[in-house]
């Protein structure tokens, strides 16, 4: 049974076929199959959803492509691009880099997050305001942003695609999404009790989607190493 509905796949296969002028390609890793069960290992519940949603989705762009790595058989090439849990899906930049991650399945709010990504790198470009592109290239350190997700919060994408944004602009910048109902021990490692939460460089977070502005200036200052401010915070939901 396909994922993405009929009506769904054809407005989809418009809107590609009308904003997307470059190829994109989605890096993905996943757990194969298996009908053999190995001790101690413990098969990725969501693995086989994820691929096939990315399957039914390059088929619908003729400028989309789809490459599938396998976590464990090619463990060097996951472990050279960061890549520690599964599912995985990177979007690559314009310019070849592989820094906008979703781990997890981009379902629910979050497709519509995955289908702007793609059509920024394909087509639209980026749409951040000079002042923060300028900021962005000024940066001291490298930055890893983790938004944390539930695929029923309506707020969420806004903070992912603000993340990814920057990730797309500046190869200092890495950011991930991760749904937290499908990595609840990531999540409660960084305390997440809404969402989203955006964690920086392990040094500092907030809760809930935040202006633009305010995003890049948290980014900014993790860069530079200082001191994180509690009273960060935007809209947001309970998980």
């Amino acid at each position: 049974m396909a994922i993405i509905g009929v009506d769904d796949a054809a407005q989809i296969r418009e809107l590609f076929s009308q904003r997307l002028t470059r190829d994109v390609t989605l890096v993905h890793y996943t757990q194969r199959e298996s009908r053999i069960v190995v001790p101690g290992v413990v098969p990725c519940a969501t693995c086989r959803d994820n691929l096939q949603l990315l399957e039914e989705l390059v088929a619908l762009g003729d400028r989309l492509y789809l490459e599938v790595h396998d976590f464990k058989a090619e463990a060097d090439v996951a472990a050279k691009a960061g890549i520690d849990k599964i599912p995985a899906t990177v979007v690559r930049g314009a310019d070849g880099g592989e820094r906008a991650r979703f781990f997890g399945v981009p379902a629910g709010y979050e497709f519509t997050t995955l289908l702007e990504d793609i059509l920024e790198v394909g087509g639209d470009g980026s749409q951040l305001s000079e002042k923060n592109a300028a900021a962005l290239a000024g940066l001291q350190g490298d930055v890893h942003i983790q938004v944390f997700v539930t695929p029923t919060c309506p707020y969420c994408p806004a903070a992912v695609r603000a993340g990814h944004a920057l990730a797309f602009v500046s190869e200092r910048v890495i950011a991930d999404m991760v749904m937290a109902t499908e990595f609840p021990q990531v999540a409660q490692r960084y305390g997440v009790m809404a969402v989203p939460k955006v964690v920086i460089n392990e040094t500092r977070s907030f809760e809930g989607a935040v202006p633009e502005d305010l995003f890049v200036a948290q980014v900014v200052a993790a860069a530079s190493g200082a001191q994180a401010s509690p009273s960060v915070g935007g809209a947001g939901s309970t998980r």
